[in-house]
């Protein structure tokens, strides 16, 4: 997966895309706070623990990141298993 860094200082922990199994209240969210946020090893994985009834999706995730207000974020760049 690919690294970014989301700080402007370059030497900052590096953010990477993974996968993962995101709580949301709707699909049209485009950041989930990190305690709705568990990482997996691999998009089937994701799949095989969402439940799409219960608010639990398979995505793509950009993370962890530092909000301004201080919050720990993933940014969902892909949901897998939304209608």
């Amino acid at each position: 997966m690919k690294g970014y860094s989301l700080d402007p200082h370059p030497s900052i922990k590096v953010v990477t895309e993974q996968y993962a199994v995101v709580r949301i209240p709707r699909v049209k969210r485009e950041r989930v706070p990190a305690n709705n946020v568990e990482i997996v090893e691999n998009i089937e994985q994701a799949i095989k623990q969402s439940d799409p009834k219960n608010n639990l999706y398979a995505a793509k995730v950009l993370g962890p990141s530092r909000s301004s207000e201080g919050m720990i974020l993933y940014y969902i760049l892909e949901l897998y298993n939304h209608q």
